[in-house]
């Protein structure tokens, strides 16, 4: 049951950060893109950059801040997630970057507070992006 609850919440959070995403000017081009790798949150357009968006959702900073959940770990998957992604689309030649929306949101809260961090972390690993 938890683990449908977190994904629920997840949701809300992907929801709410598209939604301050598209007030700041980005086009948002896909939620939820999955590969063989796992899932990108959000890909997004700032411009001509293609933006990939990690959202990490918390109900209280009693764990840390949410960004501190996108460990080296992660950055490294996002960064293959991200190089396959550009390949498929043919879209090798475009700047890229990687952000990271921060979201808390108390369960008595009816609007979260938001954090959107760009470029927060350069790409990682073995196949780098370079933007």
């Amino acid at each position: 049951m938890r683990g449908l609850w977190n994904k629920l919440f997840g949701d809300r959070g992907e929801r709410a950060a598209a939604k301050f995403l598209r007030r700041q000017g980005f086009r948002i081009v896909q939620r939820n893109y999955s590969t063989p790798l796992g899932e990108i949150d959000i890909v997004a357009l700032d411009g001509t950059t293609i933006v990939f968006v990690e959202v990490k959702t918390r109900s209280s900073l009693v764990a840390g801040r949410p960004e501190e959940a996108v460990t080296l770990d992660k950055q490294k998957k996002l960064t293959n997630m991200a190089l396959a992604y550009l390949k498929k689309h043919k879209l090798l030649e475009h700047s890229a970057r990687f952000d990271v929306v921060a979201i808390v949101w108390p369960e008595d809260a009816r609007e979260p507070d938001i954090r959107h961090l760009r470029n927060a972390f350069e790409p990682t690993g073995k196949w780098q992006m370079f933007s």
